[in-house]
């Protein structure tokens, strides 16, 4: 039987394995900078962090070992925001998972929370919006040079995340009780087919449902809602049943024009170790 951290390493290296996804690096497509290899090493370098979560450390503190972790490979940020999904969901697994428990834990966090947080900026490069002018003493990019600010308004990592909604899908994520990661694992278990298959459907799913805030930080909010309206084109046609080919289609063009649907691939993941976690997915 696997723990909760190895289920939720497991969840990481189910979605990167995940076939077509458009945008995202998968076991059939890199990026430029960013290969399948270092997606797989990113998940393993998270191993101790998750290992922490699930012994009951704080979830910064968890979350920081995590990102330092999975960053020692030489891709740079593979699963930063999928982290931020996983750790407070294995940290609620230690009873027993569901909304209410992984509620419980982010309505906890500490303003030590916030700063792990901010510290684990310092171990990698994340795409983030620019935060407005009253706020920017709480850059995310300043790393841990904003802690002191952080600690002198005393915001717990629950306050960053409100702060963040609506620009980032992992936040709202938070704030909403991680609604879509459980009904993604929903999706899963209704699911049929090798898991790579269903990985890659519910991934177009979910971003054929609501645009992707990666998405829209890195280009604009044009394109994010033009790839979810492809996205909701193929999932009506039923496209990755009938003709694969259409997706594969998809996914060549948005690797090609560097978009990246970055939170929807987070948020499977997170989808992904629910079901493990909760039976529903088998392996």
């Amino acid at each position: 039987m696997r723990t909760s951290a190895q289920n939720a390493e497991l969840a990481l290296l189910l979605e990167v394995a995940g076939t077509p996804k458009p945008g995202n690096v998968d076991r059939e497509r890199d990026l430029t900078d960013l290969r399948f290899e270092h997606f797989l090493a990113g998940a393993v370098g998270a191993r101790d962090g998750l290992e922490r979560a699930a012994s009951g450390t704080a979830v910064g503190s968890a979350f920081e070992r995590a990102v330092e972790g999975m960053a020692t490979q030489e891709g740079g940020n593979t699963q930063f925001g999928a982290l931020l999904l996983l750790v407070p969901l294995v940290r609620a697994a230690e009873e027993d998972l569901s909304r209410s428990a992984a509620e419980a834990v982010v309505h906890e966090t500490t303003v030590a929370d916030a700063a792990g947080f901010y510290r684990a900026f310092d171990h990698v490069d994340v795409a983030v919006d620019e935060p407005p002018a009253e706020l920017d003493a709480l850059d995310v990019r300043r790393g841990s040079d904003a802690v002191p600010a952080l600690e002198e308004r005393g915001l717990t990592l629950l306050d960053i995340m409100e702060q963040s909604v609506p620009g980032d899908g992992v936040a709202r994520e938070w704030v909403e009780g991680f609604d879509r990661s459980f009904a993604a694992a929903e999706r899963f278990a209704a699911a049929d087919g090798p898991l790579s298959d269903r990985t890659a459907a519910v991934f177009l799913s979910l971003l054929a449902e609501r645009p992707d805030t990666l998405v829209a930080t890195r280009h604009d909010e044009a394109t994010a809602r033009e790839v979810t309206d492809r996205a909701a084109a193929l999932v009506a046609d039923d496209a990755l049943e009938t003709d694969r080919r259409a997706v594969e289609a998809f996914a060549d063009d948005l690797v090609e024009r560097g978009v990246n649907p970055g939170t929807t691939a987070d948020i499977t993941a997170a989808g992904l170790f629910v079901g493990l976690e909760r039976g529903s997915i088998t392996v």
